[in-house]
């Protein structure tokens, strides 16, 4: 089947996002946009954030909730970090957090945000995805944007055989080629709606598509099969102690250091994670026991923490409400928070 003559790829989708198109919390819709209702770019921005490595449905609770305690940039910037990464937690990759509070100090001095995709990747944790989705869904620039979705998308409509990541410039390329000059926020949005909601990675539903007409892989009928992807390299696993001091309904915490992996983020005690065998280093002595052990997987290894609970004869410095602490805590330390909800001194 080939596709009309008079009517371009971008036009077929775009006609399509009309009528289809998802209705989400930080969306101008383009009846809207029509009416001359322009998007936010701090709501698109934090949007964008949130949404790396992360779903919609995981991300518009978060969404709702910072956008009710910081309705602007500027609010944002001047909340306190500890805050912002109390907000963040859960939703994991935590320099995002830290990059979110930074960029948004940054905006705010300088008084707005900038309105081209080379100057917005100048921003802490704005890399070459966000700065192109800000600068075509705010600003009408017609720069190529490249998530999950649309490398899905393009690689099956031009049957594309080879494998994820060596491919993505090829993919890419397809991708500059087809956005258009006109409208090019909403057709940005309406690959990602199309990756999301009809190529989607399982059992792609190729008979409602609006680009069914000159999927080369549909044509081929391998269109299920696409994006190739090379074979990951297996995991390494780390081991490590975490140590739960309690004290009546307070926890002891720490709050980790602002570099490197949940830098800055409210935790509790612990030793460093190696590959190899750990020894227990208690921050303290006390009558530790160990309760279990709790599994965690970070984007490039597996965590195996053994619990070690305490039960402390007084607060001291650093504790705070148990419940308190696991709704501000990473999801790892509030797994180990958990597992000893029932410990008696």
């Amino acid at each position: 089947m080939k596709e009309s003559l008079t009517t371009s790829p971008a036009e077929t989708l775009l006609a399509w996002y009309d009528v289809h198109h998802r209705n989400l919390p930080w969306r101008v819709g383009p009846a809207d946009r029509k009416r001359g209702i322009r998007p936010d770019p701090y709501r698109v921005w934090l949007s964008e954030v949130m949404l790396q490595q992360t779903t919609v449905a995981a991300v518009t609770s978060y969404f709702e909730a910072f956008t009710a305690k910081w309705s602007r940039v500027e609010a944002l910037a001047a909340a306190p970090a500890e805050d912002v990464m109390a907000a963040w937690a859960g939703l994991g990759y935590y320099s995002r957090a830290r990059n979110l509070h930074a960029c948004a100090k940054m905006v705010a001095e300088r008084g707005g945000f900038p309105e081209t995709a080379a100057e917005l990747q100048t921003l802490p944790g704005i890399g070459p995805y966000t700065a192109a989705a800000i600068a075509a869904i705010v600003y009408d620039e017609p720069a190529t944007v490249m998530d999950g979705n649309v490398e899905r998308v393009m690689a099956r409509r031009f049957a594309e055989t080879a494998p994820l990541p060596g491919v993505k410039e090829e993919l890419r390329a397809h991708a500059a080629r087809l956005t258009p000059p006109s409208r090019p926020g909403d057709y940005a949005q309406a690959v990602m709606d199309l990756g999301a909601t009809i190529c989607t990675p399982r059992r792609p539903a190729c008979a409602i598509c609006p680009w069914r007409p000159g999927c080369q892989g549909f044509e081929e009928g391998i269109a299920a099969t696409l994006p190739r992807k090379a074979p990951k390299k297996a995991k390494p696993v780390r081991h490590g102690t975490v140590y739960v001091a309690r004290t009546g309904s307070s926890v002891l915490t720490v709050r980790r250091p602002d570099r490197g992996l949940l830098g800055g983020m409210l935790a509790l005690p612990t030793t460093d994670w190696t590959e190899g065998e750990t020894a227990h280093r208690p921050p303290f002595h006390a009558d530790w026991r160990e309760i279990g052990e709790v599994r965690h997987t970070f984007t490039h290894f597996h965590l195996r923490l053994a619990v070690m609970a305490a039960m402390l004869p007084q607060e001291r410095a650093g504790t705070m409400p148990a419940e308190q602490a696991e709704s501000a805590m990473p999801t790892v330390f509030a797994k180990a928070l958990r597992l000893t909800k029932n410990v008696s001194q």
